[in-house]
C-alpha cells in the first residue's frame, strides 16, 4: 500500500527513501552492504520512535484524517462477521454517509453503525465525504431501535467532520435528527459502545456517541469544532489552527484525563494506516473487552449508569475560598 507521508514525516520518508535506494544499490550490483543499511534501520527506528511520541495536537488532527486510514467498512471486514447492510430511513432515503446493519462478533449478533467516507473522488461524491444528512442519522436510530427490539448490542463507529451544513439537509431538520438521537441513544436499554476511529467532529459525531463506553483511537480527534474553523472564529485566521488544535484539548490522552473517553486504543507506529489488520485486532480485543463488562451489568441499571456517565463530565470539584 502506498502511504502518503504528512508534514511531520518528511525525515522519516527522506531516511526510508535513502535504505531503499541502497537496498536497490547492492541487489543490482551484487555488494554486501548490510552493515550500512543495518545503521540507517536503526536510525529510522529510532527517529519513528521519538517522532510519534512527541506529536502535537495538530499532527494527531493529520493522523485522523490521513486519506490511507481504516474507515467504517474497512473494520467492519476485519473485526466482525456475517455483515448484512440495512439501508434507508423509512421517510426519505437511503444515505450512504452512514451505513451500518446486522453482524457478529465473535459469534455474538450485534448491530454495528458508523460514518463513512469515500477512497476517491466519486465515492466521496456518494458519501458526502462522511458528512450526513438528516435521513442518515434518522437511519441510524432506526437501526439502533431495532437492536433494542431484539435485545443486541449496539456498537458505532465515529469518523466525520460533522454533521453536513447545506440547505437542503437544514431544511429536512438536520438539528431535530441530531438532538433526537442524542435524547434517544440515553434512553437505550442495551449495551452500547462508540469507538472515535478517525474524526469526531460536533454534533455530527455526537449523534452517534451517547453511549455506555466511549473509545478513542491514539490518533484520532474529538471536538466540538475543527482547529481551523476554532481559529477563524477566535484568532480571525487560519493561521492559527495548530494553537486552536492545542486549545481544544481534542486528543485522545487530552479527553482521556478529562474522563469523556473511556479508554485509548493503541494504534501501529506511525498510525492506524501502516497497518489495518493490527490495528483491527487492537479494536477487536476492546470491544470484546467491554462487551463483556457491560453484559454483567442488568438491563435496568443500563441507563441510569449512563444518564450518571454524562453528569459526571465537567463536574468540577475544589475548596471554596475562606471563611
Amino acid at each position: 500500500m502506498n502511504i502518503p507521508r504528512l508534514d511531520f514525516e518528511k525525515g522519516i520518508a527522506e531516511l526510508e527513501e535513502q535504505i531503499e535506494r541502497l537496498q536497490e544499490l547492492a541487489r543490482g550490483r551484487g555488494l554486501d552492504m548490510t552493515s550500512e543499511i543495518a545503521v540507517l534501520e536503526e536510525k529510522l527506528e529510532e527517529l519513528k520512535r521519538d517522532g510519534y511520541s512527541n506529536l502535537s495536537p495538530v499532527d494527531r488532527v493529520q493522523l485522523a484524517r490521513h486519506p490511507k486510514r481504516p474507515y467504517t467498512l474497512d473494520y467492519i471486514e476485519r473485526v466482525f462477521t456475517d455483515f448484512i447492510e440495512l439501508h434507508g430511513d423509512r421517510s426519505f432515503r437511503d444515505d450512504a454517509a452512514i451505513v451500518g446493519g446486522w453482524a457478529r462478533l465473535e459469534g455474538e449478533t450485534v448491530m454495528v453503525i458508523g460514518h463513512q467516507k469515500g477512497r476517491d473522488m466519486k465515492e466521496n461524491l456518494r458519501r458526502n465525504f462522511g458528512m450526513p444528512h438528516p435521513e442518515g442519522y434518522r437511519k441510524a436510530l432506526r437501526l439502533m431501535r431495532l437492536a433494542e427490539k431484539f435485545g443486541h448490542p449496539i456498537i458505532t463507529l465515529i469518523d466525520t467532520p460533522g454533521a453536513y451544513p447545506g440547505i437542503g439537509a437544514e431544511e429536512r431538520g438536520q438539528a431535530e435528527a441530531i438532538a433526537k438521537n442524542l435524547r434517544e441513544m440515553a434512553r437505550l436499554r442495551v449495551p452500547t459502545i462508540s469507538v472515535v476511529i478517525g474524526e469526531g467532529g460536533s454534533g455530527g459525531a455526537l449523534a452517534l456517541g451517547v453511549t455506555d463506553r466511549v473509545l478513542m483511537f491514539e490518533n484520532s480527534i474529538y471536538s466540538v469544532i475543527s482547529p481551523e474553523g476554532c481559529a477563524a472564529i477566535l484568532w480571525k485566521t487560519n493561521e492559527a489552527k495548530d494553537e486552536a488544535a492545542a486549545a481544544l484539548r481534542l486528543t485522545a490522552d487530552d479527553l482521556a484525563s478529562l474522563r469523556v473517553i473511556d479508554e485509548v486504543i493503541t494504534e501501529p507506529v506511525g498510525g492506524a494506516q501502516m497497518d489495518w489488520d493490527a490495528t483491527a485486532g487492537a479494536l477487536s480485543d476492546a470491544l470484546r473487552r467491554h462487551l463483556t463488562e457491560l453484559r454483567e451489568i442488568d438491563r435496568s441499571e443500563l441507563t441510569s449508569r449512563r444518564l450518571a456517565r454524562y453528569l459526571a463530565i465537567g463536574a468540577w470539584e475544589g475548596v471554596g475560598p475562606a471563611a
